[in-house]
């Protein structure tokens, strides 16, 4: 079974190298990673105030309750009421997907929306091994926000060299995506430079930190400035300049 947070759409990819694109979200509950650096404050359902990612929701234990266990077909079946009439992307995204990645359920839903001719992109920090051995695994996109010290998790957790590495090299446009903001931005220049440093052509986007449309504004002109100085190219958050940090949009 596959623990859900929820399926919304369509809606438009609000980040990365496909942002603008129409898409159906899958968002799986779960996450081998807090994230309390980004500073996103919220309040769990029996009042405990923490601080997480802007996916709380999803990450989060107390939050259980509202997560659904489905297995592919029950999945699909979800979807497929949300379909427009023509193709659309499928994104699976989280909490962290590649929890998932061992469990047959999963690989059924990949297999499945590959089979039938969907863009399917994976969102996921890239921390856990994972090896790409089916034909339709190779077709994923995989969008990696490998995180970085802002986030404060310690760099052994949150920088897998060998599954980055493995994703690079399997498939034809995955691509690095990072979370900057403006006060650690001369610190994370180095790690960047660091977790690329071996890594043949990367891709890579940044990122303004904040869940917020005056949060990305703050961060925003300091990120782009990194990407034209080091030739990445820069990802704005539309999700969030348009409904802030609203859930199912």
């Amino acid at each position: 079974m596959l623990e859900i947070n929820e399926i919304f759409g369509p809606t438009i990819q609000g980040e990365g190298k496909l942002i603008g694109t129409p898409s159906i979200f899958i968002r799986l509950a779960r996450c081998n990673m807090s994230c309390i650096g980004f500073g996103v404050e919220y309040k769990t359902p029996n009042g405990k105030i923490k601080k997480s990612c802007d996916t709380y929701y999803a990450v989060d234990p107390a939050f259980k309750k509202e997560w659904k266990k489905l297995n592919a077909e029950e999945t699909i079946k979800v979807v497929s009421n949300l379909l427009p009439n023509y193709k659309i992307d499928i994104v699976i995204t989280g909490g962290e997907p590649l929890l998932y990645w061992k469990n047959k359920e999963f690989q059924k839903l990949l297999k499945y929306y590959i089979l039938n001719n969907h863009q399917v992109t994976i969102e996921t920090n890239a921390s856990i091994d994972i090896k790409l051995v089916e034909d339709y695994q190779k077709k994923i996109l995989f969008s990696m926000s490998v995180k970085l010290s802002n986030s404060l998790e310690t760099e052994k957790k949150r920088v897998n060299r060998n599954t980055i590495e493995e994703i690079i090299s399997k498939t034809n446009n995955s691509y690095l995506k990072f979370v900057v903001d403006k006060n650690s931005i001369n610190t994370i220049e180095n790690e960047i430079k660091d977790i690329i440093k071996n890594i043949k052509k990367p891709e890579v986007y940044l990122m303004p930190l904040g869940s917020t449309s005056k949060e990305i504004d703050i961060n925003s002109h300091a990120v782009i400035n990194m990407a034209i100085k080091n030739g990445f190219k820069y990802s704005d958050r539309l999700h969030i300049r348009i409904w802030d940090n609203k859930r199912g949009v």
